[in-house]
């Protein structure tokens, strides 16, 4: 049995027991598939541990800065309470079709509102609403953005709240000082400025599985 095969069975055998799929995440992967958007969703495995998160932190707002198919926007609204709220970022009008009809059918459009425009742009307008401050933010779009995605989110929580970059291994290349690529160029600068703020407190875990070799960045914001 080759490694990845006992990546993906292990992945198998705690999703069966820990974080299956119901009909409204099951049909939002597949009308993502239909609608030919990427396939880099988050797992099941991962949209419980995202849940999890929101319902330790006891959220009652979310920042999501990528939406996709809205899959891990149905795992991590289905955490907040009924007069909660997430907003999610996403720059592709036809993602932000699919996700629409995802969360509709899931019951969750008076908790979601999907924001549609390039978030760089998005994330300004939302600041000068002057929101109160997000108790959870998940990043999960372009990579080279991810610091710029990090520092945004330190203006838009407060002390306690919580940020999740996730895709920071990039396969193991996030460890290598020498590349030029945009993506491990922005993952390494959002590891480095959550290590060095003084506002944030973090970690990073590597993880396996259905995504290969992949791991996510978390921070608490300290003050």
């Amino acid at each position: 049995m080759s490694e990845s095969q006992l990546w993906d069975d292990v992945d198998e055998y705690f999703t069966t027991h820990l974080s299956w799929n119901d009909d409204a995440l099951e049909a939002a992967l597949r009308d993502s598939d239909a609608a030919e958007l990427p396939q880099v969703a988050v797992t099941p495995l991962q949209g419980k541990f995202l849940q999890l998160l929101a319902q330790i932190q006891g959220a009652r707002s979310i920042l999501e800065i990528g939406t996709l198919g809205g899959y891990s926007t149905i795992w991590l609204a289905r955490a907040l309470p009924e007069d909660g709220r997430l907003i999610s970022l996403e720059y592709n009008p036809k993602h932000a079709e699919v996700t629409a009809r995802n969360i509709a059918r899931a019951g969750l459009e008076r908790i979601v509102e999907v924001r549609v425009g390039p978030a760089l742009e998005s994330l300004p307008k939302l600041a000068d609403e002057n929101p109160p401050p997000f108790d959870l933010v998940f990043i999960d779009a372009d990579k080279v953005n991810n610091p710029n995605y990090v520092e945004w989110a330190l203006r838009l929580t407060s002390a306690g709240s919580l940020i999740v970059v996730d895709n920071v291994v990039r396969g193991g290349r996030v460890a290598d000082a020498d590349s030029k690529a945009p993506d491990v160029l922005g993952s390494r600068a959002a590891v480095e400025l959550i290590g060095s703020h003084p506002r944030l407190s973090g970690t990073a875990i590597q993880t396996v599985g259905g995504k290969g070799h992949d791991g996510f960045a978390l921070a608490r914001v300290l003050a």
